[in-house]
């Protein structure tokens, strides 16, 4: 049987050949990526934002909308103008186990699970006492 990339893969070899990067663009395009990745780790966002995001589910269980209005209306301006970040963060935090979702209808709900309660709780009775931040509590937690 024919290779069916054998066409491919000499017309790449003749379209790359001598191409190359100098260490200088590599390191360009490595930094690059990892700036577009960092947004998934939990130590990019702030730590209020955080801290809001929490809050504002405290009580009960809201979706998308409802967070983003609540944090506008705490002057929380972090999504202001990408609101698709929120759901990004909400995802993150919920790949953690932090927050729980459930489609009711066609919108997504978001609530603390026991694990975001506990984060919630162990900052409170902690505060300001000591250095632990909200963020490094669940970034070592999550580990």
């Amino acid at each position: 049987m024919n290779d069916p990339f054998y066409n491919l893969k000499d017309s790449i070899k003749k379209d790359f050949e001598g191409f190359s990067f100098s260490e200088e663009r590599k390191n360009a395009v490595k930094e690059t990526i990892r700036k577009k990745q960092s947004h998934l780790e939990l130590h990019y966002w702030k730590e209020e934002t955080l801290r809001n995001i929490l809050d504002s589910l405290h009580d009960e269980a809201k979706h998308g909308y409802e967070i983003s209005t609540q944090l506008f209306q705490k002057n929380e301006l972090s999504f202001k103008n990408n609101e698709g970040q929120l759901y990004t963060l909400l995802h993150l935090l919920e790949n953690k186990k932090i927050l729980s979702s459930k489609w009711i209808e066609d919108k997504k709900y978001y609530s603390l699970t026991a694990k975001g309660k506990k984060f919630v709780a162990t900052f409170e009775r902690r505060g300001s006492k000591q250095h632990g931040s909200l963020k490094n509590l669940m970034e070592e937690a999550s580990l």
